[in-house]
């Protein structure tokens, strides 16, 4: 919970996560026993069946709760659930200061991520952050940001750091409705291949299997290049960036594998 409450405070500091913007969930595949933390019980009907994950704990954030007042109080603004056998339900366990109806709108998102990658690595943790930095999701809005390539090919160029981080690169969806079925579709089949995905004119998400503070670190390398490729703009795209034998020698001192200079 503190991780998730510090991870909360650095979206907040990096401009990320205004208001109640953002989410963020963790998977642990044990069982975890929160005391006396979280002592009110429910059952709830889980958007999509996970029989993979029966038996496992989450932490999400309610809906519409501040990232940065998690690490202040975490029993006001996460809820834990346990998944039911079956995996079509869970029990949701809260806080009596709890300060939400349900958890976070892009639960389905989160969990079925969660989900599709447990299956295919076997992964016994897992994180998810979502949100919204304003440089990255600035340039979502024009044009030629919209297209991966595009996107990818001038982000990754100003920082050797950004290509150590994010080989992959970054994946980049077309705007959905928030909290659709299709965005969960489209989100999940992205992070198959990214470890960050951009949502048009809406935000970031990114996962890690090591920690919480690991996937919002890709948030923040983002958007650390989309403030370096704004400030580019701003002054008539003055500025090269590394060049793509540059990169390429980085990536070959390093072993890093790439596709995309």
């Amino acid at each position: 919970m503190t991780m998730i409450g510090e991870t909360g405070r650095q979206m907040a500091n990096i401009e990320a996560s205004e208001g109640g913007a953002g989410n963020i969930s963790v998977w642990v595949r044990w069982l975890v026993e929160p005391g006396d933390l979280f002592p009110l019980t429910e059952q709830i009907q889980l958007p999509i069946p996970v029989p993979e994950l029966a038996g496992s704990t989450l932490l999400v954030t309610g809906s519409g709760r501040r990232l940065r007042e998690i690490l202040d109080e975490p029993g006001a603004n996460l809820a834990f659930l346990v998944i039911n056998p079956g995996g079509e339900s869970a029990t949701l366990r809260t806080s009596a200061r709890r300060r939400f109806e349900r958890v976070t709108n892009e639960f389905n998102s989160h969990l079925a991520v969660h989900h599709d990658q447990v299956k295919r690595t076997g992964t016994n943790f897992h994180a998810i952050v979502h949100a919204q930095p304003i440089h990255i999701t600035f340039l979502s809005n024009i044009p030629r940001y919209q297209s991966s390539v595009y996107l990818n090919s001038h982000l990754l160029r100003w920082q050797p750091e950004t290509i150590l981080n994010m080989p992959q690169g970054i994946g980049v969806l077309p705007f959905k409705i928030p909290g659709s079925v299709e965005l969960m579709i489209s989100n999940l089949e992205s992070m198959r291949d990214h470890n960050l995905v951009l949502w048009l004119k809406h935000g970031l998400m990114a996962r890690s299997d090591v920690s919480v503070k690991r996937a919002a670190d890709k948030i923040e390398y983002a958007e650390a290049a989309a403030k370096y490729e704004t400030l580019n703009l701003s002054l008539g795209e003055i500025g090269e960036g590394l060049l793509p034998h540059e990169i390429r020698a980085i990536c070959d001192t390093y072993h890093i594998e790439q596709k995309i200079f």
